[in-house]
């Protein structure tokens, strides 16, 4: 029996270098956004909130990064994943911090996942565009692929 096993976790300098980035591209894009970085078991390691950004998007960028993080896929296939079963969307939608909306993606390095990356305050489409660009600013896997 093994006492200890070796977990991987995203660095500090990975995770803040990815919510500016976020920052960045929502700037480029026009948009104010809240962002998180989590790591797999969800406990914040970097956020950033654009002055204007909507306050009530805080906890649903850090609830995001929880999520992609610990479930390690995006938030945006969660219906998905539920398909037809009307029990698991309800089950699942009710859970406390558990985003089942885009936004929200996990961040893998060579396959293995170190966390995620949750992003509030402009469109669905826009806060996973934001996502994105931070995802390649660390070099992390395509969460696309």
């Amino acid at each position: 029996m093994e006492l200890a096993v070796t977990q991987h976790t995203i660095s500090w300098e990975a995770a803040h270098a990815a919510v500016e980035a976020a920052v960045r591209e929502a700037a480029r894009l026009g948009v104010r956004i809240n962002v998180a970085v989590a790591d797999a078991a969800g406990s914040l390691v970097a956020f950033l909130r654009m002055p204007g950004a909507f306050p009530q998007s805080i906890s649903i960028a850090i609830d995001k990064a929880y999520t992609a993080g610990g479930f390690g896929f995006p938030t945006g296939d969660w219906m998905k994943a539920c398909g037809d079963n009307e029990g698991m969307k309800r089950g699942f939608s009710a859970q406390p911090r558990l985003i089942v909306f885009g936004g929200g993606l996990p961040i893998r390095s060579g396959g293995v996942l170190l966390g995620g990356i949750g992003v509030s305050g402009a469109s669905e489409e826009q806060d996973g565009i934001c996502a994105r660009a931070g995802l390649r600013a660390i070099g992390a896997d395509d969460s696309e692929a």
